[in-house]
């Protein structure tokens, strides 16, 4: 019995000398130890190599290259009610990315029917229709086309919404007014323009 518990006690120091021989190998051969990536953050390399943009956009890091998973794009539509305007928009993508739809916040307080005051976005992509074959590119090309084409079948600013299916030419004075830095309504918007 005593000769049996001391032997398995050998066997795991046996174990663990070579686990440790192991781990010194692999952090001898390459200086630091690696991070492994997560699926998600090789995917979004991938996505993020092959961005295919409109010249109105641009993708900053932040927190620098090596945190990939959270990056803000930057919008400047070239066409549509909101030319000029420059709207900042905060990327968070999940370790399971691409099989959750990235989290997208406008950063840039907006008057528009599909994003509501505290920067949420109405995209049908970003929610329901989000399929693993859409990638960052497709979220982009979505929000850029949500500048030149807003939808108030499906708003969030209800209020937005309501003057742009209603009254366009008020809708179109309200959005200079906001992006020039005004108030619409009770609500300030600080300058984008």
């Amino acid at each position: 019995m005593f000769y049996c518990c001391s032997r398995r006690r050998i066997m795991i120091k046996l174990f663990k000398v070579k686990e440790k021989q192991r781990e010194l190998a692999e952090n001898a051969s390459s200086g630091p130890p690696v991070k492994k990536q997560s699926a998600g953050e090789l995917r979004l390399h991938k996505d993020i190599s092959e961005l295919n943009l409109p010249k109105s956009c641009t993708i900053q890091f932040p927190n620098g290259k090596d945190d990939l998973m959270n990056f803000e794009v930057s919008i400047r539509p070239d066409d549509g009610y909101y030319l000029g305007g420059t709207f900042l928009f905060s990327f968070q993508v999940s370790p399971i990315y691409p099989h959750e739809a990235p989290k997208v916040k406008c950063k840039t307080k907006v008057y528009h029917p599909n994003i509501d005051l505290e920067g949420n976005v109405c995209l049908n992509i970003l929610r329901e229709d989000w399929k693993p074959v859409l990638n960052i590119n497709t979220v982009i090309y979505g929000l850029y086309h949500l500048f030149t084409e807003p939808n108030y079948e499906d708003p969030l600013n209800h209020d937005a919404a309501a003057v742009l299916r209603e009254n366009p030419k008020m809708f179109e004075s309200n959005v200079r007014r906001a992006m020039a830095g005004g108030y619409v309504g009770q609500t300030f918007f600080p300058r984008c323009i």
